[in-house]
């Protein structure tokens, strides 16, 4: 098992450049959260081509439809999910149904290390591509 401190994910094509434990560096920005601080967007975030925000909405453990947010709008062709480190988030089939109805073409669920990999390699293909990705757990 990687320790907190090991770099799971590295890129420096980008825009996702690395993932630790609880932080990413996107477009040499760092993101990051401990229980005392938060560093740019968090822990927790929402990417759109390069720009980065907080994915303010996630809680616990199971997505629910009303934490898939900031994508529905933008015309994409893939949203992908970062369920976690150790993939400790469940996706239930009520809400990969939402995000098919709400016209997005191909749902990809993977651990957080290779929902950056997948992101980074559809972005660079010129895919309308989101991530919403959880940086613990």
């Amino acid at each position: 098992m990687e320790t907190a401190t090991e770099r799971l994910f590295r890129d420096t094509a980008g825009p996702i450049e690395e993932l630790t434990w609880g932080r990413f560096v996107i477009c040499g920005e760092e993101h990051a959260q401990t229980s005392e601080l938060r560093i740019g967007k968090g822990k927790d975030i929402r990417i759109l081509g390069t720009k980065v925000t907080r994915w303010k909405e996630r809680d616990g453990h199971v997505l629910k439809k009303s934490m898939i947010t900031g994508v529905y709008d933008e015309k994409l062709d893939v949203l992908v999910l970062g369920v976690g480190i150790e993939g400790a988030i469940e996706v239930p089939d009520k809400v990969r149904r939402d995000v098919a109805e709400h016209g997005i073409a191909e749902l990809v669920i993977e651990r957080t290390p290779d929902a950056c990999r997948v992101y980074n390699e559809r972005q660079r293909a010129g895919q309308r591509v989101a991530l919403l990705a959880h940086g613990t757990c």
